[in-house]
């Protein structure tokens, strides 16, 4: 008697159907917005979205981050497809009868998936990329009040057992031909899209130091390019900055362009409160003046752009750790010697002065590139790098 009371006080359906439509389509709209800043990100070198507010809350360095890669896809389109596979199902359902109910339940595991891949993903914010993004928030918000409504949808509505609903309706949405087809449809685009997504996330590296002259200046800094250059950029980095990464690139496909007329020179700028305690107060980029000082070593053994290389390629792969024997196997360095150049006072030396240099410059964050005396934080213009094509060519 009490369960056939609480039903007829229960709101109407359409009160809990429509804000969970509203709700799966603010969920789609959020994921096309983050695949588009996602794309965005790796393919514009100037491009900042309007929720890059701070260091903890900022939708670039997650989307920048390697976990928002997963299995060859970006995260926002796996939301983008579970959020519209949700969609379309609920639209199998606008109408209440004993069959569509039943579809409730597979709603109901489906935003438990949701809410799940949330609290990982919060968790992975929270531990590994050390900062938050507002659309990804609003996602997991969705997520979460999307499993709200399913499960009170599912309890108000329904007396069945979960487990008998769930075969039941599993094979009502095969007997609908509008969702069965949306779902196949949706099923080859998802396949469409994991087999001919360009990987733009990922950079082409065939410009490698070997093809490059390389050297050292008079004052110990590693150059790539141009032995007798027309034009010089310094360049002022932080390993776990994807800017930096990201320019990396850029710079030396220009410097492949015009490899007889431009110099790159390399000055480390870690952001880390280990050894630049005047730009990073607090502890931000932990480990960055290390990879610097392990760098710094390997290019005392000649060996500075194997290793500046390999180190941004280990981030992108989710390293955290690394195997110093290991990389020394791979740069061809000598172990011990390295271990040995590591700890040195010589080249602590040689970071303590880059940062020096920086800061005379007044730099406060990386990239930041030196060209002409002229100093260009974040990226150096497309119309400076037009001018210095002309000028090199």
């Amino acid at each position: 008697m009490s369960l056939f009371s609480s039903k007829e006080k229960a709101l109407h359906y359409r009160y809990y159907y429509i804000p969970t439509l509203v709700l799966v389509i603010m969920g789609i709209l959020d994921t096309i917005y983050l695949t588009y800043t996602h794309y965005r990100n790796y393919t514009d070198i100037a491009y900042s979205s309007f929720c890059a507010i701070s260091q903890s809350l900022n939708c670039d360095t997650v989307s920048q981050s390697p976990w928002s890669i997963l299995l060859g896809v970006p995260l926002s389109l796996w939301g983008f497809f579970a959020y519209s596979l949700f969609f379309f199902i609920l639209l199998s359902v606008r109408c209440k009868n004993e069959s569509t109910l039943k579809i409730w339940s597979i709603l109901l595991v489906l935003s438990s998936c949701f809410s799940i891949s949330a609290l990982y993903f919060a968790y992975i914010s929270t531990t590994r990329i050390h900062s938050y993004c507002l659309l990804c928030i609003l996602s997991y918000i969705i997520s979460f009040l999307l499993f709200l409504y399913s499960l009170v949808i599912r309890r108000r509505f329904t007396v069945s057992y979960f487990i008998s609903d769930i075969v039941i309706g599993f094979w009502s949405i095969f007997r609908i031909p509008f969702l069965r087809n949306s779902i196949f449809i949706l099923s080859l685009i998802f396949l469409s899209t994991t087999i001919f997504l360009p990987e733009y996330w990922k950079y082409d590296n065939s410009a490698q130091y070997k093809s490059l002259f390389h050297g050292v200046t008079s004052d110990g800094h590693a150059w790539i390019g141009a032995e007798k250059p027309v034009l010089t950029i310094e360049e002022y980095t932080d390993y776990q900055c994807f800017q930096c990464y990201k320019m990396h690139f850029v710079l030396r496909k220009l410097i492949t362009q015009f490899p007889d007329k431009i110099r790159l020179v390399h000055r480390h700028y870690p952001i880390d409160n280990e050894v630049n305690r005047y730009v990073a107060p607090q502890p931000y980029h932990v480990g960055s003046g290390r990879l610097a000082l392990l760098s710094i070593a390997a290019g005392q053994q000649g060996k500075f752009w194997q290793m500046n290389d390999l180190i941004y390629s280990e981030l992108r792969n989710k390293q955290t750790s690394f195997d110093l024997k290991s990389l020394a196997e791979i740069t061809k360095t000598d172990f011990k010697q390295l271990i040995a150049d590591i700890q040195s006072q010589q080249t602590l030396k040689v970071l303590e002065n880059d940062i020096k240099a920086g800061l005379r410059h007044k730099i406060s964050g990386t990239p930041t590139y030196v060209i002409d005396d002229a100093v260009y934080a974040g990226f150096i213009p497309p119309e400076i790098i037009e001018k210095i094509s002309v000028k090199a060519k």
